[in-house]
This record gives C-alpha cells, structure tokens and sequence, in this order.
C-alpha cells in the first residue's frame, strides 16, 4: 500500500514545488513517510502522511483516498487537512493548534511529522537565506514564529496521552533552531 500511496501522490503533485523552490512537491510527502517509517508507525499512518496534502493540494478528493485505500486513510488525511482553505491563514492556523488538543493520537503521528519535515525544510532554507527567506511564506517570521512555537506547545501536552517522545523532542529542537528558545512565560499572542 505505500508504494501505492507514493505512485499515488506523485501524480497527484506532478508540477508542484515546494514553495519558493525548485525542489519537487512529493519530496515532502515522502519526508513525512520517512519520519513515520523511522517511528515504527502502522502502514495507514505511513500511508497517511504520503497523502495527507492530496486533497489541500491537488484535484483528489477525500472520496478518491478512500476508494484507493480505504477508510481509515481517508478519516486521517481528512482529519490531517484544514478544513476552510479559503479562510484566513491566522483563522486556519488557529484551527489547527485547537484541534490537535484533542486529535486522535493517530492524526496527531500525521500532523506532527509533516510539521517536523516542513521545519527541517524551513531551518535548511534559512541556515542558506537568513531573514531572506520569509518573504516567501503569506505571513512574516513573527506569524511563523507563534505558529511554530504554538504547535510546540500542543504536542507537547500530548505526549502523556501516547505521542511519541522523541518525535516531539525532535520538532521542539528544531522550531528552537529557526526561532530561539522558547520562554513559555512570554506566550506569544496570535498575530
């Protein structure tokens, strides 16, 4: 089912980049695969991940995933994926760290290493670019910053529910490399 799921998601991002690069879209699907293969994650979960941005990003449909892989990968990537596109990114991002408060453990597996790839990318690209680098992104530093660092914040009160540790541990050291450690006594207010 994952060589599936890669066949599967590369045609659904065939002419995607990464934004602001000239690196393929599906790098990034199969980054997160990565990390859930390394974490010993079932083969829905993995598979998951391979097509967690299918539906944000490309033609398919929630119906599509399940046709193809069956109900439980259809639940995670819909339950992995923001739900109002055309809303604001503030509006989404907001969503997103109130849902994973109490997200399935499994959805969580998801949204946390497509988070952690998506960091790892973002602290490559700014070791090269420096503050040149945001002007990319719809929102600036600071706006990532309270994203990044409120999406720390949530798994890390998940871990006593069953979230992997050392996935989080990773995630926290790398938003902490992009934008400094984090004092939670200064909670960072949304922009």
């Amino acid at each position: 089912m994952i060589f599936d799921a890669i066949e599967f998601a590369a045609k659904a991002h065939s002419g995607q980049f990464r934004k602001g690069t000239k690196i393929p879209y599906i790098v990034h699907p199969l980054g997160v695969a990565k990390i859930l293969i390394e974490h010993d994650c079932p083969e829905e979960i993995v598979v998951a991940g391979i097509l967690h941005d299918t539906v944000e990003d490309s033609t398919v449909t929630i119906d599509d995933i399940r046709q193809s892989f069956g109900e439980k990968v259809a639940w995670l990537v819909q339950a992995a994926s923001e739900p109002d596109k055309p809303d604001t990114w503030e509006n989404r991002k907001r969503h997103t760290i109130e849902f994973l408060k109490t997200a399935p453990v499994d959805v969580l597996l998801v949204s946390l290493a497509d988070k952690l790839d998506n960091i790892r990318a973002i602290r490559q690209d700014y070791e090269k670019l420096g503050d040149a680098l945001w002007p990319r992104f719809h929102r600036p530093k600071d706006s990532q910053m309270w994203y990044y660092r409120a999406l720390v914040d949530a798994f890390a009160r998940r871990v006593k529910d069953g979230l992997d540790v050392s996935i989080t541990k990773v995630f926290k050291a790398e938003v902490e490399k992009v934008f400094g450690g984090h004092d939670a006594a200064k909670e960072q207010k949304v922009p």
